[in-house]
């Protein structure tokens, strides 16, 4: 029995992955959940898993909590909490499926205590991926990636040699303005860009789908994970979403993952990995589907797929920047406060004005990511 901590279960990846355990109640036991402040539905997954303790990050939620619990089961409160859960004895996987920076310092605990890594926060890998690496080799810890395109990846390299690898191609759905020209962004509204064609995702990642950003930090986040120089890896547009990612070697053949767009076949595959369980998330039917189309990224539309480009091309501390840039960026245009092709004029405002540390420490990192929250937060009050 795999006794699991799910850090952000109350979030599109964390209910997803509930549903997954539930179908394995001889293989798995939730140990521990953690979540921002969302204490209603906490509450009914407590209910329902019957976990060991509970993780808040908002601490005045955890109070609350606290009372509403009335010591059935523990409760921690803030980063520390997180942080405790990920190193106790009575966890053998860590599935981190947190949003943005937040989950860099309990994956790095959760290394440090050898927990096996299911991976759903790519920002670890975009922030921090030299040093994650590093500990994974030294502490000897597995790591498998959640998200759909980079555990497509994973399952497409399964007995292969990473160096026969000739390039990695990550697809995108596009997004909801695919086929919008760049002088339409202007005024696109929060209300459209939330409208993922293929997708049921949390507000912050559907704003990073929409400014195809995501894919940007799916491209850092592939190097670190694969050893790949980031010109052997290229996006495509890929709208049904039925391939989730491939991998052409260096004889020409290609492999591809493919399966109907839901996530709890990639975190299913994640928690009984090198096993294969049978599920019923659905089948992809080639006949009623009927044509599969690619298109090539239109990188001045997508202006955020192009700054990731070449941030990744720097290293040191610039995908640090680029990641806290855009994650005020977006909160900034979820709260109303910029148009939509503010966001990355923003991030590249940022890039200009920093200067980088490469081969950075933990240390450096965190204070990068702070440092350019604030500078982002002034350059808004400016404007």
């Amino acid at each position: 029995m795999k006794k699991i901590a799910i850090l952000g279960s109350t979030g599109s990846i964390g209910r997803n992955a509930i549903e997954v355990i539930l179908n394995f109640p001889d293989r798995f036991k939730v140990t521990y959940l953690a979540v921002n402040k969302n204490i209603e539905l906490l509450l009914e997954q407590v209910r329902i898993l019957k976990p060991r303790g509970v993780a808040i990050f908002d601490r005045k939620k955890a109070e609350e909590f606290s009372k509403l619990v009335n010591g059935t089961v523990e409760v921690l409160a803030g980063e520390e909490g997180l942080v405790e859960i990920v190193s106790r004895d009575d966890v053998d996987i860590v599935l981190n499926s947190l949003v943005g920076f937040s989950g860099l310092k309990p994956t790095v605990k959760a290394i440090e205590n050898k927990k096996r890594i299911a991976l759903a926060n790519k920002e670890t890998l975009v922030v921090a991926g030299e040093i994650i690496t590093k500990l994974l080799k030294e502490n000897d810890v597995e790591l498998i990636p959640v998200d759909s395109e980079h555990n497509a990846i994973f399952q497409c390299l399964v007995g292969e040699n990473v160096s026969s690898i000739n390039k990695i191609i990550l697809t995108a759905s596009g997004g909801p303005f695919l086929n919008k020209d760049k002088s339409e962004l202007e005024n696109v509204t929060i209300e459209e860009a939330l409208k993922h064609p293929n997708w049921k995702m949390g507000k912050k990642i559907t704003i990073d789908s929409a400014t195809l950003m995501n894919k940007g930090l799916e491209v850092i986040e592939a190097h670190w994970l694969f050893g790949l120089p980031v010109e052997k890896i290229k996006v495509v547009i890929h709208p049904q979403s039925i391939i989730h990612s491939m991998v052409e070697f260096v004889d020409g053949s290609i492999k591809a993952q493919l399966g109907v767009p839901d996530m709890k076949i990639p975190i299913q595959y994640a928690l009984t990995y090198p096993e294969r369980t049978p599920a019923n998330y659905g089948q992809v039917d080639f006949v009623k589907l009927g044509k599969i189309t690619f298109l090539e990224p239109d990188f001045e539309k997508f202006e955020c797929l192009k700054i990731a480009y070449e941030v990744a091309k720097l290293g040191g501390t610039y995908p640090t920047v680029l990641n806290a840039a855009n994650e005020v960026a977006v909160e900034l245009f979820l709260n109303r406060k910029i148009k939509f092709t503010q966001i990355p004029e923003i991030i590249k405002r940022a890039i200009d004005s920093h200067r980088p540390k490469f081969n950075p420490d933990l240390d450096d990192i965190f204070k990068v990511d702070f440092e350019t929250r604030e500078l982002v937060k002034n350059l808004e009050a400016v404007n």
